[in-house]
C-alpha cells in the first residue's frame, strides 16, 4: 500500500473511530530507521533521486527549480 492510498483510506475511515484503530493496528506503514524512503524531500516530500550532499536533502527535480537560487552555477 503506497502512502497516499493509505492517506485517502485513513481521512475515509474518520468518521468510524472502531474500525479506524484496528487499521491503524494492521495497516499503516511501519516506521523506516534506514532505506530509500527515510529520506525524503524537503520540499515536495519525493523520496527518489534524493540529494543528501552538503545537507541539501532535496529530491533531483526540486534542485534542479532552486539550484541558481542557492548559489550553485551551471558549468556546460
Amino acid at each position: 500500500m503506497t502512502v497516499s492510498n493509505y492517506k485517502k483510506v485513513f481521512k475515509q475511515l474518520q468518521a468510524k473511530p472502531v474500525k479506524l484503530k484496528r487499521f491503524l493496528k494492521h495497516s499503516s506503514p511501519k516506521e523506516r530507521n534506514c532505506g530509500i524512503s527515510k529520506k525524503r524531500c524537503e520540499r515536495c516530500g519525493r523520496a527518489g533521486g534524493h540529494i543528501g550532499k552538503y545537507g541539501l536533502n532535496l529530491c533531483r527535480q526540486c534542485f534542479r527549480e532552486i539550484s541558481t537560487k542557492i548559489g550553485f552555477k551551471k558549468y556546460s
